[in-house]
């Protein structure tokens, strides 16, 4: 069977989706084709599925008009059709690759069966299916060990705390969140994972998943030590998930290179979100995918004008669990450099930590923990990149809610 649709998007993610709607709205009907069994759902919050806040359906997103569920198993780029494993052949005009990413399996010895599955009690966690399994797994008291300290290791963490797990966090790298925070804001980080009852470990090398018959024991570190485990969550990042662009002979190094209209080396062939490289940047992130699906959009529906130019992306994350919730949010470079001028405010009675970094009068970054009323105008100001007029409102940036 043939179907002759002129846009056809390929992944039913975040970036997917918002790029069908908004072409339905600009009525440029697409096709979105996924290959989850689920309705499309917010991947940003599956941690609030797991820690037990949202039902699975609060995640659900408002589905395009035209939707198709099935896998994408090869593009042939000189008939302009993609094959389906169901034996469909989709026609297009212009093809989006929106295929998102796939979790990082570590290189561990016993991570995988013979047949080249995760043992029992062994889960990634990108997936609602990854979610919901985990999900049905956790109950009050059973050890759990998550690998990885990054943005979603701790997420994953805080929310198995939250549904009463004995949770051991283990980061290779020195501190939690490496790559948002700098350190005071990691360790206040740490220490509210550990208010939870997680038990952190930085600087701690995983290499063995040890199971017995079939389903995992315990996890031994490098230096020996072995931490008993019913449950163990992977969260050592995304690879973007390129294959199909790759079998296609597009060209790809991280992800899938795209130029300022995310056009890739085929003409009529465009790439979004997670499985994307623009001008070097794979974003990996929400925001950069929303705003890639919105300025295709626009291009694809006529606008001749319309440009990708990067996104200057604002990393944030609420921890809830017994007592207040947690904020934090970070952007740009949080490390200063030599002759960067860096201002620090900090309560530890109430458990707040504000940083700036400038840079010949730029803000250039950012760091918050606790109160947040005063992000969205530091945003603004980083995100517009113009010199700040002096100390005087850059101290009332920190101080004051700047009307976010």
């Amino acid at each position: 069977m043939t179907s002759n649709t002129r846009v056809v998007v390929i992944g039913a993610g975040l970036a997917g989706v918002r790029l069908a709607r908004r072409l339905g709205e600009l009525g440029t009907p697409a096709l979105l084709v996924g290959d989850e069994e689920h309705a499309p759902y917010n991947r940003v919050l599956l941690a609030e599925v797991l820690a037990g806040r949202y039902a699975p359906e609060v995640i659900t997103l408002p589905p395009p008009a035209g939707l198709l569920r099935t896998r994408v198993t090869g593009i042939d780029r000189a008939v302009r059709t993609v094959s389906c494993a169901d034996g469909m052949s989709i026609a297009y005009d212009t093809l989006v690759l929106a295929t998102g990413s796939n979790p990082v399996l570590p290189a561990l010895r016993g991570l995988f069966t013979p047949d080249r599955r995760l043992p029992e009690g062994v889960h990634a966690f990108r997936t609602l299916d990854d979610c919901l399994g985990l999900a049905k797994a956790v109950r009050p008291g059973i050890r759990a060990v998550v690998i990885g300290g990054g943005l979603l290791g701790v997420s994953a963490a805080r929310a198995l705390a939250v549904r009463g797990a004995q949770v051991v966090l283990a980061q290779q790298a020195e501190r939690l969140m490496e790559r948002q925070l700098d350190p005071d804001a990691s360790r206040l980080v740490r220490h509210h994972l550990t208010e939870l009852g997680v038990e952190v470990h930085t600087e701690c090398r995983v290499r063995d998943v040890r199971c017995v018959a079939g389903a995992v024991r315990s996890v031994e570190l490098a230096d020996g030590y072995a931490l008993d485990a019913d449950l163990v969550v992977l969260a050592c990042g995304v690879r973007p998930r390129t294959g199909l662009a790759e079998q296609a002979g597009l060209a790809v190094r991280k992800g899938v290179l795209v130029d300022d209209e995310l056009r890739t080396s085929d003409p009529y062939i465009h790439a979004i979100g997670d499985c994307a490289q623009h001008d070097g940047t794979v974003y990996g992130l929400a925001a950069p995918a929303l705003e890639q699906a919105e300025a295709l959009a626009e291009l694809i529906a006529g606008d001749a004008g319309a440009r990708y130019r990067g996104t200057r992306s604002l990393t944030r994350l609420t921890l809830t669990g017994p007592g207040s919730p947690f904020d934090l949010a970070a952007f740009g470079e949080t490390e200063a450099r030599p002759g960067d001028d860096v201002v620090r405010l900090a309560d530890a009675t109430r458990g707040t930590y504000r940083k700036v970094v400038v840079r010949d009068d730029r803000l250039v970054g950012g760091v918050l923990v606790g109160e947040l009323g005063t992000v969205g105008a530091l945003a603004r100001a980083w995100e517009g990149a113009e010199p700040l007029p002096g100390d005087g409102p850059l101290l009332h940036l920190l101080t004051n809610d700047g009307g976010s």
